[in-house]
């Protein structure tokens, strides 16, 4: 790839926009948990006034949650996530987004739904422990 290639992939967060369809597709067919998670933690800057995207397409994967600004995908994992075959997956995942320079924090339906506070609670101190610097007041 060539330095300008290469430039403008990394200056828009690594988007793919092959997959917009597909990031369409599963924020309209959200689990309760992504659902749950958007409307009462990331949606319109309430997570310390970042700016979180549902469903981002990042090189070859989407990922549930964004936020450019911190570097951050948040991924809410079902049920499926306990299969071997997915587990692999979600590492290679997980360890490319993490090769592009991303933090990749994970939580279970089970955590968001029942646990929304400790959710909460683990994603601000992970802002502050971060980039205390960038939030706002």
């Amino acid at each position: 790839m060539n330095c300008y290639l290469q430039l403008m992939h990394s200056s828009n967060n690594n988007y793919n926009k092959k997959l917009k369809p597909l990031a369409r597709n599963l924020r309209n067919d959200s689990t309760k948990a992504e659902v749950r998670m958007w409307c009462e933690l990331l949606r319109n800057k309430q997570m310390l006034g970042f700016l979180f995207w549902r469903q981002r397409a990042i090189d070859k994967y989407i990922a549930d949650f964004f936020c450019k600004e911190l570097q951050l995908v948040i991924e809410i994992d079902g049920r499926t996530h306990d299969w071997e075959d997915v587990i692999k997956k979600d590492k290679e995942k997980q360890d490319m987004l993490q090769s592009l320079g991303y933090t990749v924090m994970r939580f279970t339906n089970q955590e968001v739904m029942y646990q929304i506070e400790n959710v909460s609670r683990a994603i601000q101190n992970w802002i502050v422990e971060n980039h205390a610097e960038k939030i706002r007041r």
